[in-house]
């Protein structure tokens, strides 16, 4: 939240294949659209998009700067494939200052190591890395936070509930489609889903091999199918030829 990311852009002229000399040349191609717009070709300098994408991400709105100003969001980016970092096209999606926006953020931990718990040797294992939210672009923040200092005993937990949303910002709910036979009884809600719980070293140890038992035992299952496909195949081949 706060100041937006600034990058002064150009109009393209260039197309197609000929957009190699735009990055010979130090500029990385773009397109800018929107919903009020026609598609934008444009062309920026490439050092200065690649720390626009390394600072501003696909969730903080960028300024664009030049002929004309536009609030935007970088919604793709295509990277060399046998330069590390370098940006070969970048594409923009417009909006409006006064609209709300929906986005997907980080989930930030706060207190790492000062909890009872993890003082106590036991683990804090986040299980919710990001969300999705809703919020005007200058009100977009970086990332959402957490606290975990108050965790002390294993199964102690925090919820989406617990996170406090800066002033702006909403979460996105989302309907899975299912109609449910009582309607009596309470949907989940996105509050409550788990960021972070307390474990028992041993106890999530054991979770980790019988998660990875699990995950060998479907495979083996897959491959047995394959082959009984396989096999099930060349039958009907031989059958075949046979007649």
């Amino acid at each position: 939240m706060g100041d937006k990311v600034s990058l002064k852009v150009e109009a393209r002229e260039l197309q197609g294949k000929k957009v190699r000399t735009l990055r010979r040349q130090g500029l990385t191609p773009g397109v800018v659209y929107g919903a009020d717009m026609e598609p934008m070709a444009i062309q920026a300098d490439a050092l200065e998009v690649r720390k626009v994408v390394s600072t501003a991400g696909k969730h903080t709105p960028v300024n664009l700067t030049g002929s004309k100003r536009r609030i935007a969001m970088i919604k793709d980016v295509d990277f060399d494939p046998t330069k590390h970092g370098v940006v070969r096209h970048i594409a923009f999606h417009a909006v409006r200052a006064d609209e709300p926006v929906t986005t997907t953020v980080a989930i930030r931990l706060v207190g790492e190591g000062e909890s009872e718990a993890e003082k106590a040797g036991l683990i804090v294992l986040q299980a919710l890395d990001k969300i999705e939210i809703k919020a005007l672009p200058m009100e977009l923040p970086e990332a959402l936070e957490v606290s975990i200092v108050d965790l002390k005993e294993a199964g102690d937990r925090v919820t989406v509930g617990d996170i406090t949303l800066p002033a702006g910002v909403e979460l996105v709910e989302h309907n899975d489609g299912h109609v449910e036979e009582d309607e009596d009884e309470e949907k989940p809600k996105i509050t409550d889903l788990m960021v972070a719980s307390v474990w028992e070293p041993a106890a999530l140890q054991a979770a980790n091999e019988a998660a990875a038992g699990d995950a060998e035992d479907e495979t083996n299952v897959e491959v047995a199918g394959t082959e009984g496909e396989d096999a099930s195949t060349e039958n009907e081949k031989t059958e075949a030829k046979a007649e």
